[in-house]
């Protein structure tokens, strides 16, 4: 790909930014130098290598989702200030 002072101003309008000369000269360079690099990636043969999400092996932290005795409802209900047909009342929110 070449690198072209027009895309170099392109790049540097999408970013908001403002290159004098010599920032301009050295974004080219580096983007060439980047584009090179992915180039030179695309160039690894990755026959039968299997796709990954993660580098490391990564698995499910989490604990099984299994039902559990919970609190008693009326123990809970016992610290509302108020309470209708077993559940919390709270301030109405939504209009």
């Amino acid at each position: 790909m070449e690198i072209t002072d027009g895309l170099i101003a392109y790049v540097a309008e999408l970013a908001h930014l403002k290159l004098d000369d010599a920032q301009r000269a050295k974004a080219r360079d580096d983007l060439a130098r980047m584009i090179g690099y992915v180039d030179q990636l695309a160039e690894i043969d990755t026959e039968g290598v299997e796709p990954m999400s993660h580098v490391f092996p990564v698995k499910n932290v989490f604990r099984e989702d299994e039902v559990r005795e919970s609190m008693d409802r009326e123990a809970i209900l016992k610290n509302a200030p108020e309470k209708k047909d077993g559940c919390f009342v709270v301030p109405r929110t939504v209009e």
